[in-house]
């Protein structure tokens, strides 16, 4: 799954517009949904996203053994 299925499937899950989504992390429709084409979308508005619709993101590497290191936004 590709980080732009991912802000399409959380949209749909939250009932809410790409549109209304890309107005409430400061940006235009047009240029969120660009973003979403190229799959250009940054950490930091992944991070943005994620406070907007109230979930936790996290983005993380994986030890063979389980140890994370992990960047979430809490």
């Amino acid at each position: 799954m590709t980080t732009s299925d991912m802000i399409r499937e959380l949209c749909e899950k939250k009932n809410i517009s790409l549109a209304e989504l890309a107005r409430r992390i400061g940006q235009s429709p047009q240029n969120f949904n660009k973003k979403l084409k190229r799959g250009t979308v940054s950490f930091e508005e992944m991070m943005e996203i994620a406070k907007a619709l109230n979930v936790k993101y996290e983005q993380a590497f994986v030890f063979p053994d389980g140890e994370l290191i992990k960047t979430s936004n809490e």
